[in-house]
């Protein structure tokens, strides 16, 4: 029997931003491996010298509660350790840790994951760029419009008498 295709939208959901780095945790790696978490972690530490500390790190217990806060999991039961974070050289290293046919189709899929969102985050970063210098080039050609309406902004109000029906008595008797 064939395993099951690789869930390529799943792997992009996965990828998390800790520390600074986009990380995939050991469970997401090792159910898209189709092997325990157990299995993996047993892997990676018997393998250690293959991932220092940029490949992967294992969460605070802080970050871990904070991250199954953020998921509104259920404290019950679950792991005694929080999870291993592997950045995208950590995933490349585990193919070589792993060796199996679905590890590397799994692989290449992560790997086409991460280039895909560094294509995102580079868009984002050209579009904004953009924008800004839209913003640079108008505020250029409205300073006209800007120096009027700070014109009348400073120009004195002169007192008005109140609009409206006022009745003298009624006033009188407040």
């Amino acid at each position: 029997m064939a395993p099951p295709p690789i869930p390529t939208p799943r792997i992009e959901q996965a990828i998390l931003l800790i520390r600074g780095h986009r990380v995939l945790l050991d469970e997401d790696l090792a159910s898209l491996y189709g092997v325990s978490t157990g299995r993996l972690n047993e892997q990676v530490k018997r393998n250690r010298r293959r991932f220092p500390e940029d490949f992967m790190f294992q969460l605070t217990p802080k970050e871990w509660d904070n991250l199954r806060s953020q998921f509104a999991t259920s404290s019950w039961g679950g792991r005694r350790y929080p999870p291993h974070a592997f950045t995208e050289q950590g995933v490349a290293m585990l193919s070589s840790v792993l060796q199996s046919d679905r590890a590397i189709e799994v692989n290449i899929e992560i790997m086409r994951a991460f280039v895909r969102m560094r294509q995102v985050l580079a868009s984002h970063a050209e579009l904004a760029r953009k924008l800004a210098a839209l913003e640079r080039k108008y505020d250029k050609r409205f300073q006209a419009v800007f120096e009027a309406i700070r014109q009348l902004m400073t120009t004195p109000v002169t007192k008005l008498r109140p609009i409206g029906f006022h009745h003298r008595d009624s006033a009188k008797k407040s």
